[in-house]
């Protein structure tokens, strides 16, 4: 457990985790490993896209104990990353499951069918020895039914973009985070501005989340910012944590507190 010691933190937080990811992550953690003593946080997917699930893949579960063993923290991270569910219903939903995101794998699911996966995927971590204290729902969207699942497990927390939620009240603690919309120029370009303008904005905060995707990877300008972001953060004093770890600093929630 890692002691509160009022010290402004930064948490570096790998999306999407899973075999065929790594090859567009393996230069980019060598790299952070060069700055020194720098935690991740891997969000790791059991059978990504259903394909290659990482049961198959001997190696690479290999490198993630590795990385437990450094002192890197692994977090469920859904179990397909894809929604397959119906057809949306509603414009909000539409745009929600086809503009926002084709990943929301959790958006709506029944409570029966959220449990079912998320038992599926704790297993996982159990058959490997990885501890496992929280999960996050690809592109952060949860149903209803999800929240009540969640409820029913030993995790500690979940996380929205720009909150943790200790489990299994989900009490908010505010945890602001950036994130880079890379498929395109102008994409880039606009992350980036938004990106200069929240990190000035938050320069006081407590904490700040780095949300890394694999294809900020795949595109020089939007790679080389995370890497400069995270120096940036570091030579400011911003000490490196996990997100349990984080979460460790934290005093608990007074209880009866709104």
């Amino acid at each position: 457990m890692v002691e509160s010691t009022g010290v402004p933190s930064v948490l570096l937080v790998l999306h999407d985790v899973a075999p065929q990811t790594w090859i567009d992550y393996q230069a980019f953690v060598e790299a952070v490993d060069a700055m020194g003593n720098v935690p991740l946080t891997w969000l790791v997917v059991p059978d990504f896209h259903r394909h290659n699930p990482l049961d198959a893949h001997p190696g690479f579960r290999r490198l993630l104990s590795a990385r437990l063993e450094r002192g890197d923290e692994l977090v469920l991270h859904g179990y397909f990353h894809g929604d397959e569910g119906p057809p949306p219903r509603t414009p909000y939903d539409w745009f929600m499951r086809r503009v926002y995101t084709h990943d929301g794998e959790f958006y709506s699911l029944s409570e029966n069918a959220a449990l079912a996966r998320l038992h599926a995927g704790l297993e996982m971590f159990q058959r490997y020895n990885w501890p496992v204290q929280g999960f996050v729902a690809p592109a952060w969207l949860m149903s209803p039914g999800t929240r009540q699942a969640l409820r029913q497990l030993p995790l500690r927390y979940t996380s929205g973009p720009q909150h943790l939620y200790r489990l299994p009240d989900f009490s908010p603690i505010a945890a602001p985070g950036l994130v880079w919309s890379a498929r395109s120029a102008w994409r880039r370009q606009v992350s980036r501005l938004v990106n200069a303008q929240r990190e000035r904005h938050w320069r006081q905060a407590p904490v700040i989340r780095l949300g890394l995707h694999p294809v900020d990877m795949r595109y020089p300008d939007s790679r080389q910012y995370w890497l400069d972001i995270l120096e940036r953060l570091l030579e400011q004093g911003r000490i490196p944590l996990t997100k349990a770890d984080w979460l460790d600093t934290q005093p608990p929630r007074a209880r009866g507190a709104p």
